[in-house]
């Protein structure tokens, strides 16, 4: 055999982008630094010293997920500086509701053709949210699979390390008949639901991602790339305070699904639908597919990005503290005795 000697390069895989690609992201993970962390990018691991004099009996709680088909919407719009928050808020918001502060986060980026600058718009976001969560992007994986992926698109997944002291995890055991339930505004549809989104949207309301959506003044992208609504510092400060007896992340299975997750057995969650102002792009979506109710609760976090179950005498005082951290919050409802035994939200349209 002869002919001119193939490279990794031929096949698709270019090293010298891949390092000038770390080389652009290196600032932008070094601003998400802890005192903990004991190295920079580049090691085969990332070093993090957990303080344990700041804690009784620590525990580790552990996060990972994905962004989904909002990816697919970034592709459209050719916009990436906002999904790498998505990916650090669905992983850091499912381990503060156990009372876990992040302490650290890991990324893995796939794509068929690495693009160093898009790359690292990419990493931009993801730094950001960590600087949001206050967690430190200790490390990460860049894999440039040529002929895996279509031409411009990526994957992305997160991971995420926390610690809680034993005797502070919230597990929803405490939820007792009487609490209140609180839910937290959300930031727009977060990162569940976009299958069904994208077929509303495109499908039944025959519209381009760069038309303005209906009922606002800004593009499908504008109101469908809102990033993900990062909870921890709120939720952080509030247990300083505050006992709170549960927590629902609300994601993927929306209120109907997720907040059963919390539930002790034999309890009941009533939330009134009418008590938050739930946004404008849910209407539109339930009206373009005729989708009914159940299916729009089940699909899409309806305005309620968190839930907390809290003692009545609290609800109030609670509410004005969310207030000031910046947060919009209502009590939308409460805990009371499933007659069927099974745990499980009645959803009540009037009061």
């Amino acid at each position: 055999m002869s002919g001119k000697p193939v490279t990794y390069k031929d096949s698709g895989v270019d090293i010298t982008a891949g390092n000038n690609f770390v080389n652009l992201i290196k600032p932008l993970v070094k601003a998400t630094s802890r005192p903990e962390v004991l190295a920079d990018i580049g090691g085969f691991g990332g070093l993090f010293a957990l303080n344990t004099a700041k804690y009784k009996n620590p525990v580790l709680v552990s996060g990972t997920d994905g962004v989904g088909t909002k990816l697919k919407l970034a592709f459209l719009a050719d916009r990436h500086d906002t999904i790498g928050i998505d990916l650090v808020a669905m992983c850091v918001n499912d381990i503060i509701v156990q009372g876990a502060e992040p302490l650290f986060f890991l990324d893995y980026l796939a794509t068929g053709k690495l693009l160093p600058e898009k790359g690292a718009e990419i990493v931009k976001g993801i730094a950001e949210g960590c600087k949001q969560a206050g967690c430190a992007l200790i490390g990460g994986e860049t894999a440039e699979m040529p002929g895996f992926y279509a031409e411009g698109e990526y994957d992305v997944a997160g991971f995420t390390v926390g610690v809680v002291d034993r005797d502070k995890i919230i597990d929803g055991s405490c939820i007792s008949v009487g609490n209140k339930l609180i839910g937290i505004a959300s930031s727009g549809l977060h990162s569940n639901g976009y299958s069904l989104a994208r077929t509303l949207l495109f499908d039944r309301l025959g519209l381009s991602i760069h038309d303005t959506f209906p009922g606002s003044s800004e593009s499908v992208a504008d109101v469908f790339l809102t990033p993900t609504r990062i909870y921890v510092r709120s939720i952080l400060n509030l247990l300083k305070d505050f006992s709170i007896n549960g927590i629902a992340h609300i994601t993927g299975g929306g209120l109907l699904e997720n907040v059963p997750r919390i539930l002790p057995k034999g309890c009941l969650a009533r939330i009134h639908t009418n008590r938050w102002k739930r946004p404008n792009l849910f209407s539109v979506l339930q009206s373009a597919g005729s989708v009914e109710r159940d299916e729009m609760y089940r699909t899409f976090n309806m305005g309620i990005g968190m839930v907390l179950v809290v003692a009545d005498r609290q609800s109030e005082e609670i509410i004005d503290r969310l207030k000031g951290l910046g947060e919009t919050a209502w009590v939308i409802g409460d805990i009371a005795v499933s007659e069927s035994g099974q745990e499980r939200v009645d959803l009540v349209e009037g009061e």
